[in-house]
């Protein structure tokens, strides 16, 4: 299991939401990309829109899809 040492945090705004907690999001270098919901979000119901600006949790070296893990 990959430590969060291994973790890649990168900021963005959801432009899309697609079916259950999955959403499309252009991150601040112009990259789009899939992101679901982390579980802390569910548990306490933190609504994400689309025009929210969110941070992104990436596994090293993989930017194709991501965990949304703060709303700002």
């Amino acid at each position: 299991m990959p430590s969060k040492k291994n973790k890649i945090y990168q900021k963005g705004e959801v432009i899309e939401a697609l079916p259950g907690p999955t959403f499309r999001v252009k991150l601040e270098n112009g990259q789009e990309t899939l992101a679901h919901l982390a579980g802390r979000l569910r548990m306490y119901y933190i609504k994400v829109l689309p025009g929210d600006k969110v941070v992104v949790e990436f596994n090293q070296g993989d930017f194709s899809r991501g965990r949304i893990v703060r709303r700002e």
